[in-house]
C-alpha cells in the first residue's frame, strides 16, 4: 500500500529524483512565483493546470547565438496571433513578458542558448472548461544550445512523406502546445532513419515538417514556397525571404511530391537549422544530390542578421 507523507517529505523525495535533461536547463521563470531560478529540479508544473492535461495553451521558441536574442518582437507577434486565436492572454503585460525573455536569457549566463515561452490556460482544474482557471499560466525557460557542425549544412540532409497528414488550416496557423501529430511525425523520421519528415495535406499539397518549413527551388532559380494554410507561419523563413528580397524570387503555390523530383533544391527552414539543405528525398537525390548555392546563400544573410540585429544579452 502507498504511504501517505506530509509536505515536507514529499518535496525532499521531489528534489532527491533524478531528472532527466537537467543539465541543459540553464534559467527559468514561472509568473506565480515571481523570480528565476536555475535549480532544474524547481522546473515544475501544476499538473491541472490545462496547459498540461488539456494542450490548452500557446508557445513559441527561438535561440540566441553569441549572446545575441534573434527575432524576439517576431516571436512575441506571433505569439499575439497565436493567444488571441484560443482567447487567452498573459497574466502581465507584452512588453513586460518581453522584459522577462531577456532577463532568463541574462541569467543563463550562456553564450548560446534556446529560449521557450509557455502561456497556458493556468492551474484550477481538470475539465475541459476554460473558467476553472483563474489566471492564466506563464513559463520562460532558457536551455543549453549548440549550433550544428558546418558538417551538417556540407553535408545536407534526408527527409521522407510522412504518414501523418498536414493539420487543419485553423489549427495549423495557431503555434499551440498540443504538438501530437509533430511528434508522431518525428518518430516516424527517427524509425526511418530519416532526419526530416515532410506532411502533406488532404489534397496531395505539401504543407510542413515537423518543426520547420519547406520550401523548393524550381530550375529557373526561384523559391518555391507551399501556401500557408495548413502551415505555420515561420519567423525564420519569412526573415529569410525579406533579406533575400530584390536577390532571390518567391513564390507562393500549391506544391505536389511530384514537384520535388524537378527541383534543383529543396530546404528546411527554421530556428534551430537556419536553412538547411535537403538532399535526399524518400531514398532519392534531389538535384544533384549536394548542398545548393540558394540554401547557402539564405544561411548567409541569416547568420549576418544575427549578428547585425540579435538583441545583445
Amino acid at each position: 500500500m502507498l504511504s501517505v507523507i506530509d509536505s515536507k517529505e514529499y518535496l525532499e523525495r521531489m528534489l532527491a529524483h533524478e531528472r532527466p535533461g537537467a543539465g541543459k536547463i540553464l534559467a527559468f521563470y514561472e509568473h506565480r512565483v515571481g523570480a528565476i531560478c536555475k535549480d532544474a529540479q524547481l522546473l515544475l508544473l501544476p499538473m491541472d493546470d490545462h496547459l498540461v492535461h488539456r494542450g490548452d495553451g500557446v508557445f513559441e521558441a527561438l535561440k540566441f547565438v553569441g549572446r545575441r536574442l534573434y527575432q524576439l518582437d517576431a516571436h512575441i507577434e506571433r505569439m499575439k496571433g497565436s493567444s488571441a486565436a484560443i482567447g487567452l492572454a498573459p497574466p502581465c503585460t507584452w512588453e513586460e513578458l518581453r522584459g522577462h525573455i531577456l532577463d532568463v536569457c541574462r541569467a543563463s549566463e550562456a553564450e548560446n542558448g534556446f529560449v521557450r515561452i509557455l502561456l497556458g490556460r493556468g492551474p484550477g482544474g481538470f475539465g475541459v472548461d476554460p473558467s476553472e482557471c483563474p489566471e492564466a499560466s506563464l513559463y520562460v525557460i532558457a536551455c543549453a544550445f549548440t549550433p550544428k557542425p558546418e558538417l551538417t549544412y556540407e553535408r545536407g540532409a534526408s527527409a521522407f512523406r510522412t504518414s501523418i497528414p498536414a493539420k487543419q488550416p485553423w489549427l495549423a496557423k495557431i503555434k499551440s502546445i498540443d504538438y501530437l501529430p509533430n511528434v508522431l511525425m518525428k518518430k516516424e523520421a527517427s524509425a526511418l532513419g530519416a532526419d526530416f519528415p515532410v506532411c502533406y495535406d488532404e489534397r496531395g499539397f505539401m504543407a510542413e515538417g515537423a518543426t520547420e518549413n519547406l520550401c523548393i527551388v524550381d530550375e529557373a532559380g526561384r523559391i518555391e514556397v507551399p501556401e500557408l494554410t495548413n502551415a505555420l507561419t515561420g519567423t525564420t523563413m519569412m526573415r529569410a525571404f525579406a533579406l533575400a528580397k530584390g536577390e532571390i524570387p518567391v513564390i507562393y503555390k500549391e506544391i505536389r511530391e511530384e514537384d520535388i523530383l524537378r527541383a534543383r533544391e529543396m530546404i528546411v527552414l527554421g530556428t534551430t537549422n537556419d536553412a538547411l539543405s535537403i538532399v535526399s528525398y524518400n531514398g532519392n537525390p534531389v538535384g544533384d544530390g549536394k548542398p545548393g548555392p540558394i540554401s547557402r546563400r539564405l544561411r548567409e544573410l541569416l547568420l549576418a542578421d544575427v549578428k547585425a540585429h540579435g538583441i545583445e544579452v
